[in-house]
């Protein structure tokens, strides 16, 4: 992905105020940025993994909000295992 130095501070400038609409955490990047022109950018939170577009709305209700504790604590996903072959 190509951005011109104007638009990647922009972009970092934005990084710095955001806080994760999951779990307020400021340790939040910027994922991905629309291939073509400034539509929307994709941000993703470095701490519970949620990430969310610039072009939406986002409201996460109180019993879905996660914290330190909460996160520490939740159960990892097991992996999918490998495919059988015949």
């Amino acid at each position: 992905m190509i951005f011109t130095i104007d638009r990647y501070e922009s972009i970092r400038q934005e990084e710095c105020y955001m806080l994760c609409p999951r779990c307020d955490s400021e340790q939040v990047r910027v994922m991905v940025t629309s291939p073509i022109g400034e539509e929307w950018v994709v941000y993703m939170c470095e701490q519970c993994c949620f990430s969310w577009r610039s072009t939406e709305k986002i409201h996460v209700s109180e019993k879905f909000k996660l914290d330190i504790e909460k996160i520490k604590n939740m159960q990892i996903i097991p992996p999918i295992p490998p495919l059988k072959t015949k």
